[in-house]
């Protein structure tokens, strides 16, 4: 607990400022990275950086407004800075927040390669923001993902690596290379903020570091997730060539579902029509400690 007036919800930091809360979430991109140097192409890392930090806003009922970047880097290089730079606008551009500045550092004591990771600010009327708390009984409305998003990235490169080449073709679609699935920027889910605060949302969670075991942020119940989206080829191919079980995947990666919100089923059903591409996933049941189990599969 911070001085008066400051607190920290499950995904951002909120300062009440008399009328509302200004909210504030921080993140990077982590190991992704790695990949993108592999090839040399940061053009899409920017998108994952906005979208790792505006997510974490909305699953706390907060509508992002600004973002701010911070660049370490062991060596200039004008054109990786550029690529970065593009990404950044174009995620920025796809959450509707001002890209107010940035700052970049060149450090070669303390980095090798790059890091790029950002702020985001937001702001919430009092009474907008999401409980936090699922209650036993709610629906669980889940969202596609775009794909591997910016997390579990360390595990699947050393499963595509022991065999494969970042340049290689992607074996379910050769028309991409393993890398560019791999690089596959993270949905921005910004565009349901309207709809959750329309309906009687308790919770939501951003399925992230962690994958389906950040639905116990929403408290400590059984989550039975019966009708998950299918998981994208990417997640069979790191399965497969990895050699990890199902457990482990899930408890890992987000496995094609990037969003899940907690509510009333009357109040679901009206998010599922409103946001197009939403549908329940699952429900909520009472327990003495948070569990989650998808299709029968208890992954806690």
């Amino acid at each position: 607990m911070g001085a008066v007036g400051e607190f920290e919800g499950e995904y951002a930091g909120l300062v009440d400022i008399g009328d509302g809360y200004l909210a504030l979430a921080t993140d990077g991109v982590g190991t992704k990275l790695l990949v993108a140097a592999a090839i040399d192409d940061h053009s899409t890392v920017g998108i994952d950086c906005i979208a790792m930090n505006v997510n974490d806003l909305v699953a706390q009922g907060v509508k992002p407004v600004a973002f701010v970047d911070y660049l370490a880097v062991e060596q200039p290089d004008d054109e990786t800075a550029a690529e970065i730079g593009e990404g950044l606008r174009a995620g920025a551009q796809r959450a509707d927040v001002a890209l107010v500045g940035g700052e970049t550092a060149v450090m070669p004591d303390v980095i090798r390669g790059l890091d790029v990771a950002g702020a985001c600010a937001g702001l919430a009327p009092k009474g907008a923001l999401f409980p936090g708390d699922a209650q036993a009984g709610d629906a669980l409305v889940g969202w596609p993902s775009s794909g591997i998003h910016s997390n579990g990235l360390t595990l699947a490169r050393e499963a595509v690596t022991r065999d494969h080449e970042y340049t290689d073709p992607f074996p379910p679609n050769p028309e991409r290379t393993i890398a560019e699935e791999l690089l596959e920027p993270t949905r921005i889910y910004t565009d349901l903020l309207g709809p959750l605060r329309n309906q009687e949302t308790h919770a939501a969670a951003h399925v992230t570091g962690g994958g389906w075991t950040n639905l116990t942020r929403m408290g400590a119940y059984h989550y039975e997730i019966t009708d998950p989206f299918d998981a994208q080829p990417v997640f069979e191919f790191v399965q497969e060539t990895g050699d990890v079980d199902d457990a482990e995947m899930y408890r890992t990666f987000n496995m094609g579902t990037g969003f899940v919100a907690a509510l009333p089923e009357a109040d679901a059903a009206a998010v599922v029509d409103a946001t197009g591409d939403g549908r329940i996933v699952g429900h909520v049941e009472e327990s003495d400690e948070g569990r989650v189990a998808i299709r029968g599969l208890d992954i806690s």
